[in-house]
């Protein structure tokens, strides 16, 4: 499957390279693995790398980095594992981890906030932009349409917990489709194990969160998470703004900014979140809590990958995640377009970002950018 001996110098230079300039997140991050492993290295072959795809949309958590985890193993077995993910996580998140610094000693300044006051409306352009997408690969049938209304309704109206919404609508897309298989009891099926027990840790509240409480948040997020950056914002905005009030929606969306902005997995978002919560341990904790799942996760898929492919009940359990996650997404987006979208100047930028964004394919990072620009230049001409 791979060559006996180590290539672990080889696999650390090619992730460390990949995580410095992979900007445009997950599909990007998958067209430059393609290009590098698949292309011009042959690591492995065009038809492994799309059953690698698949595998790693089975399993919780960032898609992309567990796809590099995999190819790691796949290259230079378990230590191959560990060393390419922490070398795709470690260079994204020093960088977040700096601007995390440098956000929390000039968020008071009138500039910085005029420039993350511009950006807010690009991340709810962003958001709404990937609800869209999303709806043709969540939505796929009858049951999965009802799961997806389903989670509007129980995220949105009856507020309730974002793991419980999934679960209840893995399972009702389970039963949905299934219901003829049935008859003979339920069948032993994978599912992950971890979301059950999980669902009940909640950390106290308090009005300063310590590194504990910042690792047991983004721990159970990161062995629950199904899908890209804007379900993690539908996991954050409950967790942290509404039940707990350790951010305010600002600060939320300007941290999902970051993660846009940056090279490497979107995930590194928590880093950001972590620092703002508990300083420096608290960065690291988040990071340690929101990515050590994943590479659990691909350790088991390597043995479980067989059955996972073959399982027609986790296929469907997943498809009504999907859904579930689909309508989070559709709440969220809503609630940040009211609370975001109240004047003139964020109502342009939110419709300018759009026509580029949809009409002429420009890229996020390049949105943010300008309309922080925008902002500065607005915040500048006031002083004149």
């Amino acid at each position: 499957m791979f060559d006996s001996r180590p290539r672990l110098t080889e696999v650390a230079a090619v992730f460390l390279k990949l995580s410095t300039i992979g900007f445009g997140g997950p599909a990007a991050h998958i067209a430059m693995l393609e290009a590098e492993i698949v292309t011009r290295r042959q690591w492995i072959s065009q038809a492994q790398f799309l059953d690698l795809i698949g595998l790693t949309n089975l399993i919780p958590g960032p898609s992309s980095t567990e796809l590099a985890i995999y190819i790691g193993y796949l290259r230079a077995g378990w230590w191959g594992l560990i060393i390419a993910g922490v070398c795709f996580i470690v260079p994204a998140m020093a960088i977040v981890w700096g601007l995390a610094i440098g956000y929390d000693r000039v968020q008071a300044i009138p500039e910085s906030i005029a420039i993350f006051a511009s950006i807010k409306p690009v991340v709810v352009v962003l958001t709404i932009q990937a609800m869209w997408k999303l709806r043709r690969s969540a939505i796929k049938n009858i049951a999965t349409g009802v799961a997806g209304i389903g989670a509007i309704g129980l995220f949105g109206y009856f507020d309730l917990n974002t793991l419980m919404v999934l679960l209840v609508a893995g399972f009702g897309v389970l039963l949905g489709q299934n219901w003829q298989g049935l008859r003979g009891g339920l069948p032993v099926v994978w599912l992950p194990k971890l979301e059950l027990p999980i669902l009940a840790i909640f950390p106290v509240i308090t009005s300063h969160p310590s590194w504990v409480d910042v690792l047991t948040i983004f721990l159970k997020i990161g062995a629950t998470i199904y899908g890209g950056g804007y379900v993690l914002l539908a996991f954050l905005q409950p967790e942290l703004v509404d039940r707990t009030h350790w951010l305010t929606s600002t600060q939320l969306l300007d941290a999902i900014a970051i993660g846009q902005i940056t090279p490497g997995p979107l995930f590194t978002t928590a880093t950001f979140i972590g620092y703002l919560l508990a300083g420096h341990q608290g960065a690291i904790a988040a990071t340690i809590g929101i990515f050590l799942p994943s590479f659990g996760f691909v350790a088991l898929l390597t043995f479980w990958a067989p059955r996972l492919r073959h399982s027609r009940w986790f296929r469907s359990w997943l498809d009504g995640v999907n859904a579930g996650a689909w309508g989070a997404i559709v709440v969220v987006a809503y609630r940040l377009g009211v609370s975001t979208l109240v004047d003139w100047q964020s109502l342009a930028i939110a419709v300018v970002s759009s026509l580029l964004l949809w009409r002429w394919r420009i890229e996020a990072i390049w949105l943010i950018f300008g309309s922080a620009t925008i902002g500065l230049i607005g915040q500048l001409a006031r002083y004149h």
